[in-house]
């Protein structure tokens, strides 16, 4: 079992960000990737088709063996973290927007939130803001728009441009100092975020902080890598999977499926 690999899932290609992070600190960790990109994007849809998606994910990388699942998705964690817990018997690990360390350090008082729809909708959500940013003015945004472009291979398009500039352009005129963005997809805006906001202000992920909590789950439930080869990685979309690859540089194998 500890040789099993670790699954990953996502509404897309946006979740190889949260594999990466996970390949980097954990090398000897066998990885199936499952990018759901048919169904991308996950926001817009309701509490109910989400679980259900994230149940079809889950359910596929149990039959691939896997002995640990990260949701590399903020919109199917914070609507169905819950459920999958409750019905599978296998550790999961989930990503929410790092509203935590952003409302501890901003010295602005105000923060900006860059998320889908289904996570800023979220109960989860609300929790985390109520819990840790009690006093810090939170600036929302739905990103509408940015999966699709991000899914076809649109990342420096016009339009990709276009979007982060009407996104972006209150959130600074807000006075934010911290941009946490709450969707796996939008590390890869990091590059042409950086053009658009002050140097002053900080941008901020989840990727490291799912990477050193699946390390901490694998270790509490004796489940780490046995073996000290670096480990196999594969890669599936039931999408176009050369969209995958293209975001992976090529240098892994992806396989079109259809689940």
């Amino acid at each position: 079992m500890n040789n099993s690999p670790i699954g990953i899932f996502d509404s897309g290609v946006g979740g190889t960000s949260i594999w990466r992070e996970i390949h980097k600190l954990l090398p000897y960790e066998n990885t199936i990737y499952l990018a759901d990109s048919k169904y991308a994007p996950y926001g817009p849809k309701g509490k109910n088709r989400i679980t259900e998606l994230s149940v079809k994910n889950t359910e596929l990388l149990l039959e691939k063996g896997c002995k640990l699942i990260v949701i590399a998705c903020n919109t199917a964690t914070t609507n169905a973290i819950r459920h999958l817990r409750e019905i599978y018997d296998v550790p999961f690990i989930g990503i929410e927007p790092a509203i935590k360390p952003a409302a501890l350090q901003t010295k602005s008082n105000t923060i900006g939130i860059l998320a889908t729809k289904g996570t800023l909708s979220s109960e989860l959500f609300h929790k985390t803001s109520d819990l840790y940013a009690n006093g810090v003015t939170i600036i929302e945004q739905v990103g509408e728009g940015l999966v699709p472009l991000i899914e076809n291979g649109a990342i420096d398009s016009p339009e990709m441009e276009e979007l982060l500039k009407k996104y972006i352009t209150p959130m600074i005129a807000a006075n934010i100092d911290y941009l946490v963005l709450g969707c796996s997809h939008y590390p890869y805006l990091i590059p042409k975020l950086h053009t658009l906001l002050p140097k002053h202000v900080t941008i901020i992920d989840s990727g490291a902080a799912v990477a050193r909590q699946t390390q901490a789950i694998l270790e509490k439930h004796e489940l780490c890598a046995s073996v000290t080869n670096i480990g196999d990685c594969m890669f599936f979309s039931n999408g176009n999977p050369e969209i995958l690859t293209e975001i992976l540089d090529g240098d892994f194998t992806v396989e079109a499926l259809d689940f």
